[in-house]
């Protein structure tokens, strides 16, 4: 089943002679519950694309479909009530609020969305992250890898169809970033998530259903797991 799709996506910054060509026109299909990674220079596009799958940032042009549903043909109301409800994001920097503890920064979507957090479920999903001895912690008392595995558990917890990652493990040792990197996996086999991940991280690539390498804003496939992250 087709989860996500871009037709003819592309985006361009400046005009004529300083017109730069970010990402060339796309055409890409996301299959429900695939892990996709994306790889690729520094500043190939990859950011870009992932932002514009998220409905962060508006294309020039081309459409994403998310369960048939077109982002950028929502109003800016409606594409924030999406986002929040089927996508869940997890970035380089971990963006948790300092004041609030760590349950309280997985549930932060949830009570945005004035939804009432489902406790079991919850609970299930920090202690599948190993952090039930510090879910009343603040951020500032937690180490790298844990504060990253907080900003997993927020992006799981409205239970989104998708979760985009943007390089992930990027701030992190070797160790924890296989942590973390299990823990991805965990969630899309445990919760039928579908995961696309911007990387650097070779052995991430080499887990991936399919990878996409982006470079001067063209998108290629890959060999399944047969990408050299950069």
């Amino acid at each position: 089943m087709r989860i996500l799709e871009t037709q003819g996506l592309y985006k361009t910054y400046g005009k004529g002679e300083t017109q730069v060509q970010a990402l060339r026109s796309t055409n890409v299909a996301v299959q429900k519950g695939e892990f996709i990674a994306i790889i690729g220079p520094s500043g190939s596009g990859k950011s870009t694309m992932l932002h514009m799958l998220g409905g962060l940032d508006y294309p020039s042009g081309g459409k994403v479909l998310i369960d048939g549903t077109d982002l950028f043909s929502l109003k800016e109301k409606e594409l924030s009530i999406f986002r929040r409800r089927k996508i869940g994001f997890v970035f380089q920097a971990f963006n948790l609020v300092p004041v609030l503890s760590v349950v309280e920064n997985i549930e932060l979507p949830l009570l945005l969305d004035r939804a009432v957090p489902d406790r079991a479920y919850i609970d299930e999903i920090i202690h599948a992250l190993g952090l039930s001895d510090r879910k009343n912690h603040l951020p500032t008392q937690l180490s790298g890898g844990q504060q990253q595995r907080v900003a997993i558990g927020r992006a799981l917890a409205s239970k989104p169809a998708i979760i985009l990652a943007d390089e992930p493990t990027g701030n992190l040792d070797t160790q924890n970033s296989k942590e973390v990197l299990a823990l991805l996996h965990m969630s899309v086999q445990k919760y039928h998530q579908t995961l696309i991940v911007i990387t650097h991280n070779p052995e991430i690539a080499a887990h991936a259903d399919r990878v996409l390498r982006i470079e001067d804003g063209v998108v290629t496939e890959l060999e399944a797991g047969g990408g050299h992250a950069e």
